[in-house]
C-alpha cells in the first residue's frame, strides 16, 4: 500500500531514502527538539536510521508518519501522520498498541497553519480509510502550538502524565465522535 494525501497546500507521502537532507535538517534542529526531550540528532546516518524505521513501520504496522511537502515550492517541510505504537518500549500514559497523531516541521514552516492542515487530513485518513476506532495525541504541556492543534482537530483532553520528568497532556478522539467534530470545523 502506498501512502499519499493532498491538501490545499500540502502533499503527504511516504518518506523516501532521498528525504535524508530534509530529515537531517528537521531532526538536528535544537528548536524542533525543545519539547521532544532535547536530543537532536547530529549525523545524517541517524537521519537515515529514522527514515528506515518509519519505512519499516509502513510494512510491519500498515501505517507511519508521512513526509510533508509544500506544494508551492516542492520543499520537504517535515512529517505528519499517524503511528501505531506497539510493544513495551512504546508504552505511553499506560497505553500500548494505540494510534497516535503527530507532526514535526522545520521551524521556517511554523505558524502558517501547516500543522493543523496536515493533522486534519491525517485524522480523516485514519478514521475513514484506515477505520481506526480511536486516535490519541500527546504534547508537552508547555508546547502551546501542538496542544492547540490537537484541540482544534477535535481531540479531547483526558489527563496529564509524566514522561521522562516532563508533564505531558494526553488527548483522544473516538471515531463515533469524529463526525460531530468535523461538522463543528465547517
Amino acid at each position: 500500500m502506498k501512502f499519499y494525501l493532498e491538501t490545499e497546500r500540502l502533499i503527504l507521502r511516504e518518506l523516501q531514502e532521498n528525504d535524508i537532507n530534509g530529515m537531517f535538517e528537521l531532526d538536528s534542529n535544537k528548536e524542533v527538539h525543545k519539547y521532544l526531550g532535547k536530543k537532536p540528532i547530529t549525523t545524517k546516518k541517524e537521519a537515515h536510521k529514522n527514515i528506515k524505521l518509519i519505512r519499516r513501520q509502513y510494512k510491519e504496522r500498515g501505517i507511519g508518519r508521512f513526509a510533508t511537502i509544500e506544494k508551492k515550492s516542492g520543499d520537504f517541510m517535515g512529517w505528519s501522520g499517524l503511528k501505531l505504537n506497539s510493544g513495551e518500549k512504546e508504552t505511553l500514559n499506560g497505553f500500548q498498541n494505540f494510534i497516535d497523531i503527530g507532526y514535526r516541521f522545520i521551524p521556517k514552516y511554523w505558524k502558517k497553519g501547516y500543522g493543523l492542515e496536515s493533522a486534519i487530513a491525517c485524522l480523516e485518513y485514519g478514521f475513514t480509510i484506515m477505520n481506526f476506532k480511536t486516535i490519541y495525541g500527546a504534547a508537552d504541556v508547555e508546547n502551546i502550538g501542538s496542544n492547540k492543534i490537537l484541540q482544534k482537530i477535535g481531540l479531547r483532553f483526558v489527563n496529564e502524565f509524566d514522561y521522562e520528568n516532563v508533564k505531558v497532556n494526553w488527548y483522544e478522539l473516538k471515531k463515533e465522535n469524529y463526525g460531530k467534530q468535523k461538522m463543528l470545523r465547517m
